[in-house]
């Protein structure tokens, strides 16, 4: 039986407004990634994935979706999206849609209509309740953003729809089985297009408690971490709809629990999602215990039933947390932590610009403009060291401090930038079946590092890391193939601060 090609692919994330610029308007569009499809094929990764592109009137950058069939202005058109599939094929690549089933956006024609009267048809497609005795929300549920409660009260038909997020994000009824038919309906459309998977956001919440009763520990509990056993029969209708094509199209959920075995349970038996992100490595501190734990907990959980099908995600960034240069505070580190996402047993998710080791931009108070923060990781990619970076001005967001230096063409022919060391990983990764499917066993070294091992049969490598602010000797021996400071030299039995190896035993 072949092996899923989701198990041994990275997964490269680009958050579309930020990547490349092509019609020069300051906002990055399918034409600006059509043009970078040489460039990410070149990188080594096997596939892509799209932050939201849908239409929308951007309340939150592509999440509030107002039509899930087509392309907002904003980023092209629809025949600019086949133009990039059939580019991203041509290059060995598959891609992957940001598929967004918890809501959809209040213009959306669907939330018009049931917006429109108590009696339209589509009045139960979202999630309607009359006022609490005092008038008030129908319960305690706060939403994510804006410290408000998930209820807006609706004048013209005199009751509250909810919203786990902004209100401009109703919740869909996922309960009613014309919802569930006609979001599996999206996914054909796109299936149809050639489109190799999704990731699902927030998909956990699709099942809410049909009672919505009151949150037992109050406002203050996340309401994020909802994990309703209807949810499993759901996926399972959605992984239906996956199962019907002939190309093996897969799903990631964005799945936001954190109790040991949770994420996993979201695979099911084989039949619910392919993925499901772990998000533990991203708020894992720059730390030898912390790491050595959560490797441990992540590979725990996927091995625990391997009758499941269950393989783990590894994820050090994206476009809702800072970026991982940022958080861990120097570039040595951000090189350590590359060698540490590729070489994991499980799907590595890269994020567009970690390969250029981009930090943070500073954003000032008059350029912020996302409602949740997070403007600083959503940076755009500079592509040259000119004034410009490759892009038209002005830009939407601020790019980072020291651009023009971290800038890819900067990059491109230095052996020892990040760029050159995120290739050779790649390559390496891609050239080894011990790094792409083989065992992964933690083994002690020091308190201070982290060490593993890759093995499927003759082929096998270790890999150490230094997490302490002294350089440490190690009773390690063999060939240094790669790492974050040296590379294809006999290993010397030292590491220093932030350091990490790859040994060919």
């Amino acid at each position: 039986m072949s092996t899923p090609w989701w198990k041994e692919a990275v997964v490269y994330q680009i958050y579309p407004r930020s990547f490349a610029d092509g019609n020069g308007d300051g906002v990055g569009d399918l034409a600006g990634i059509i043009e970078k499809v040489p460039y990410i094929a070149g990188l080594g990764v096997d596939a892509i994935w799209l932050s939201p592109i849908f239409t929308s009137p951007m309340h939150d950058f592509g999440y509030d979706v107002a039509d899930y069939c087509d392309i907002d202005p904003v980023f092209g058109t629809l025949d600019d999206m086949d133009t990039l599939v059939a580019a991203c094929h041509a290059h060995g690549l598959r891609i992957t849609l940001d598929w967004v089933p918890n809501h959809s956006s209040h213009q959306h024609a669907w939330f018009v209509d049931s917006r429109s009267s108590r009696d339209s048809a589509k009045r139960d497609w979202y999630v309607w309740r009359d006022p609490a005795a005092d008038g008030g929300p129908p319960n305690n549920w706060r939403a994510e953003f804006g410290d408000m409660p998930a209820w807006t009260f609706d004048e013209t038909t005199g009751q509250y729809y909810l919203h786990l997020f902004l209100p401009e994000q109703p919740d869909l009824n996922w309960y009613h089985p014309d919802v569930e038919a006609a979001m599996h309906d999206t996914l054909r459309f796109w299936l149809d297009r050639g489109i190799d998977g999704f990731r699902a956001d927030v998909i956990n919440l699709i099942g809410k408690d049909p009672a919505l009763l009151d949150l037992p520990d109050g406002p203050g509990k996340p309401i994020l971490t909802v994990d309703e056993p209807a949810t499993h029969r759901m996926l399972r209708g959605i992984r239906e709809v996956l199962d019907s094509y002939p190309h093996s199209p897969m799903m990631v959920g964005e799945v936001c629990l954190f109790q040991p075995g949770q994420v996993a349970s979201y695979l099911g038996v084989g039949d619910e999602l392919h993925l499901a992100f772990d998000f533990r490595a991203i708020f894992a501190r720059w730390n030898a215990s912390h790491f050595r734990r959560t490797i441990a907990a992540i590979q725990h959980d996927s091995l625990e039933d391997p009758e499941a099908g269950s393989w783990p995600t590894w994820v050090l960034s994206n476009h809702d947390q800072p970026r991982h240069r940022e958080r861990y505070g120097s570039e040595a580190r951000a090189r350590a932590a590359a060698i540490i996402s590729l070489t994991q047993r499980a799907t590595p998710y890269l994020y567009a610009g970690e390969e250029l080791g981009l930090p943070d931009a500073p954003i000032p108070p008059e350029a912020v403009v996302d409602p949740g923060g997070r403007d600083g990781c959503r940076a755009p990619i500079p592509w040259t060291a000119d004034d410009g970076h490759g892009w038209g001005t002005p830009t939407w967001l601020p790019f980072v401090t020291d651009a023009a230096t971290l800038a890819a063409d900067q990059q491109e022919d230095d052996d020892t930038s990040m760029l050159s060391l995120y290739r050779r990983l790649l390559a390496l990764r891609r050239s080894s079946t011990a790094l792409r499917s083989g065992s992964q066993d933690l083994f002690d070294v020091g308190d201070d590092v982290v060490a593993w091992t890759r093995r499927d049969g003759d082929d096998e490598l270790a890999i150490a890391v230094n997490f302490g602010a002294s350089g440490v000797e190690v009773d390690l021996s063999g060939h240094v193939v790669e790492g974050s400071v040296r590379r294809d030299v006999p290993f010397d039995g030292q590491l220093a601060p932030d350091e990490a190896v790859i040994l060919r035993r």
